[in-house]
């Protein structure tokens, strides 16, 4: 057992061309639903393992399958984005790479509250979902099973593999209201996704987070963020509506014209 963080998060990646569908439904939707659509932007998972999803059931969760629910992992930095970086899996249809993939970020608690509001059923597993082989959770109280340090692990290949991948799964869509933030990987990602989120009433903010994906050795990690008025952030600069600022590595709010966007 391993001890959760106090606020834990959520993550679920998806390439900028599915923003916009995404905000036009104003929600997150599950496989189960997205399958019965044409069309709504680049996908990014394995197709065959999509399939698979939907016929794996939650057995804490009688009834619901893996693919009814929409999927998010406790970590940015996934190891399927690592395969998307490394584009050489025979099963992975896109070969677009990274760049081009975004960080939606949520909160655990929010999210949970949201679901039990509205009869959504939700669990977690301690392992990839899209596995044969997984076991699956129902109460936050167990979320101590969870192998932190894996998905803490910026080194996870043996051992930690299966933990890194462990997932929280909610029925049938989650509100893009509760994106909190959105992570990219460059400054020029930041005004194609304002862009492509531009028609939304909910405004997350956009962090530049290098750290939240792969780079070769040297890579830097957090270096600013994007707010919609600029073209993008360099360190510790700030935009107009209270930023978060970057200073060697140390996050800090600041409070400009009182607002912070998202």
């Amino acid at each position: 057992m391993s001890q959760p963080p106090a606020n834990p998060k959520l993550y679920h990646i998806v390439h900028l061309e599915k923003l916009t569908s995404i905000v036009a439904d104003g929600a997150l939707l599950c496989d189960a639903v997205i399958a019965r659509r044409v069309g709504g932007g680049t996908t990014i998972g394995m197709g065959h393992i999509k399939t698979r999803r939907l016929t794996l059931p939650l057995e804490s969760r009688p009834g619901l399958h893996v693919g009814d629910c929409v999927p998010f992992y406790f970590c940015p930095r996934s190891v399927m984005l690592y395969l998307i970086y490394r584009g050489n899996h025979p099963d992975l249809a896109y070969q677009g790479g990274q760049d081009a993939v975004v960080h939606l970020e949520f909160d655990l608690h929010r999210v949970v509250e949201w679901a039990q509001a509205e009869g959504l059923r939700w669990a977690f597993t301690l392992s990839n979902a899209g596995g044969r082989y997984f076991e699956d959770r129902n109460d936050l109280r167990s979320l101590d099973e969870v192998n932190w340090q894996a998905v803490d692990a910026t080194q996870w290949a043996g051992a930690l593999m299966d933990g890194k991948q462990a997932e929280f799964l909610v029925e049938r869509a989650v509100p893009w209201e509760l994106v909190d933030r959105i992570g990219v990987m460059t400054n020029g990602m930041g005004p194609r996704t304002g862009a492509a989120i531009a028609q939304a009433a909910h405004q997350p903010i956009i962090e530049v987070r290098r750290d939240w994906y792969y780079q070769a050795a040297g890579g830097k990690g957090h270096d600013g963020i994007y707010n919609g008025e600029h073209s993008g952030l360099e360190c510790g600069s700030t935009g107009e509506h209270g930023e978060l600022r970057w200073r060697d590595g140390t996050r800090h709010r600041t409070a400009i014209q009182g607002e912070v966007p998202g």
